[in-house]
């Protein structure tokens, strides 16, 4: 899997995308959908036949590109609202997207926090 800092947010287009599309085609979309492709975020794009994915961003005075096809099978998408410009994802939900897992029946503990002291 692709190492990522913490920095760095991830966000899914929700509507199907011509994997057709190069750099700046993409870049093009993610304007379009009020995102900055320059901010070294990672864009993911999955195909209309939901086999393909295709991740955008931006690295050192360039952009790179990552292509996955499935053989068998479909990434399985989670819903997003008609209104949504974007699903945004963890780097966790990134992985099991890219590995064909249905990230949204995940279960995932609740995040602990510690109790505040009462002073």
């Amino acid at each position: 899997m692709i190492g990522l800092p913490l920095s760095v947010r991830i966000f899914l287009a929700p509507e199907p995308t011509d994997l057709r599309r190069g750099f700046d085609r993409l870049a093009g979309m993610v304007r379009r959908a009020g995102g900055d492709p320059f901010s070294g975020h990672l864009f993911a794009f999955v195909s209309k036949r939901g086999d393909g994915i295709k991740l955008l961003t931006w690295d050192r005075g360039g952009f790179v590109l990552w292509q996955k096809r499935l053989e068998r099978g479909r990434f399985p998408l989670p819903a997003v609202p008609p209104s949504a410009a974007h699903w945004t994802l963890d780097a966790s939900q990134l992985s099991l997207l890219l590995d064909g897992f249905d990230f949204t029946k995940v279960d995932r503990p609740s995040r602990w926090s510690p109790v505040p002291r009462a002073t």
